[in-house]
């Protein structure tokens, strides 16, 4: 059963200055313009089409300087014209038309005030049904928001200071409970501080690279490598890949049933920058792309294949500089002045649960999802990876090995090999190989080390 509508009279009350009529004429005209003037003087949607309903009221009236016909009064010796329209809002006012809705409501200005947020910014969350207001006049389309409303927006507006992208506020702002809403915040901030960091480091060395003068002639740096990949005790195929060349560096851990195929496509797809002369700029970018074709060479190794995939771990040398690229949970370590550095970030659900404070390190070490990646290069749609460059000094070891050596040796006892070992990257492979097999090897182990030397020192 259809509800009978329910409509109020709207009372847009305009002062006006009438003039004298000219001699021998009603002013019926003169008022009419006036009227029409002022309208268009108050600017607002709704007023400028009452001068088109003009023609329904007796404008007659106001050509005299005294009212008789009701709706109009003199008042110091102006005239107030009451105009009934049909609506939901009542309008009242001074000589620029303000709005004002029911007691409660609030202008889209006034809102934007409160909150904080520009007018333009409510009408653009509106738009993507995140903040939408609540109501909306359906004559001119002005906004009108809920006392209620402000705390919603205050929280929209400092996510957006925080950076926080429209698409995760809306997703946010969806959730139940206050509880669930802090665990995204603290997971988006912890991702922030990851990209930060990350920025903060290139920015360093683009401080230090081009502030700092010469002194002296600089090395003449190369490598020195080794790789070796082992199938370990338990598993009865290998799926990882390890090379290393003159230039390139890369270990790679394939899963799933094609994930022996998958891993080698994909340091197979590497291999090419070997043998180019690696320019001084946009390395970075040329290894960013590298890596966008292994992903398609991973694709179509996997074969529409479910659940294939690969990580990715490479370092590519430019003569004074490596470059990394990672997606996944294989890693890449420093030993540099005796200190062992890990410098890459694990793509894995622990992980992301150890910066979101949900675990401690200690716990992640045992957790029984520490294997399940949120990045990898897969059959479908690859995550983007992590790229970073960083200066080589002589005496730096580097080291890229899979979870079959990260996950069974603490990273005590690895520092304790590569030291054991520091002029030998072979020796230094085959003991770490050695020592995760010794600890049951569970898994297929993977090692690449790299040493950085200093030509002439060496010559000499």
């Amino acid at each position: 059963m259809r509800r009978p509508q329910c409509e109020q009279v709207i009372v847009l009350r305009l002062p006006l200055e009438p003039r004298v009529p000219r001699h021998g004429g009603s002013g019926a005209a003169e008022v009419r313009q006036h009227l029409e003037q002022t309208l268009f003087d108050v600017g607002h949607p709704m007023f400028l089409k009452v001068a088109g309903h003009l023609a329904q009221l007796s404008v007659d009236c106001l050509a005299a300087q005294t009212a008789t016909g009701p709706g109009v009064r003199p008042r110091n010796r102006r005239l107030s014209l009451d105009l009934p329209l049909r609506g939901s809002h009542s309008i009242g006012g001074g000589t620029r038309g303000e709005c004002s809705m029911e007691q409660g409501m609030l202008t889209i200005g006034a809102f934007a005030r409160a909150c904080r947020l520009s007018p333009k910014a409510l009408r653009l969350y509106d738009e993507l049904g995140l903040l939408r207001p609540a109501r909306v006049n359906p004559y001119n389309g002005y906004r009108y928001y809920g006392a209620g409303q402000l705390e919603q927006a205050r929280l929209v507006a400092w996510l957006r200071r925080l950076g926080m992208p429209l698409a995760e506020i809306r997703r946010l702002c969806a959730l139940d409970e206050p509880s669930s809403a802090a665990r995204e915040i603290r997971a988006y901030w912890a991702r922030v501080e990851r990209e930060t960091a990350a920025r903060r480091d290139l920015a360093a060395f683009l401080i230090d690279h081009l502030s700092t003068e010469p002194t002296e002639e600089p090395p003449m740096l190369e490598l020195r490598y080794f790789a070796h990949s082992d199938t370990g005790r338990v598993r009865p195929a290998n799926q990882d890949t390890a090379y290393a060349g003159t230039r390139l560096l890369a270990v790679a851990d394939g899963f799933g049933p094609a994930g022996a195929p998958a891993s080698s496509a994909a340091v197979e797809a590497l291999r090419f920058l070997d043998a180019e002369e690696i320019p001084a700029d946009g390395v970075l970018n040329l290894l960013e792309d590298a890596v966008q074709g292994a992903a398609e060479a991973v694709r179509d190794a996997a074969g529409g294949t479910d659940g294939a995939g690969t990580t990715l771990t490479a370092l590519l040398w430019t003569g004074s500089r490596l470059a990394l690229v990672h997606i996944g949970d294989s890693r890449a370590y420093l030993l540099r002045d005796g200190g062992l550095f890990r410098i890459t970030h694990d793509h894995t659900m622990v992980q992301s649960m150890v910066d979101e404070g949900r675990l401690t390190p200690e716990e992640a070490v045992s957790h029984p999802q520490r294997a399940l990646l949120l990045k990898a290069l897969t059959g479908a749609a690859s995550a983007a990876p992590d790229l970073r460059l960083h200066d080589a000094l002589p005496g730096d070891r580097y080291l890229l090995c899979s979870d079959g050596l990260s996950a069974v040796l603490p990273e005590d006892r690895v520092r304790q090999l590569l030291t054991d070992t520091p002029a030998a990257p072979d020796t230094a492979v085959r003991r770490l190989v050695d020592a995760a097999n010794d600890a049951g090897g569970p898994d297929n182990v993977s090692c690449v080390v790299a040493d950085v030397v200093d030509v002439g020192e060496a010559a000499a």
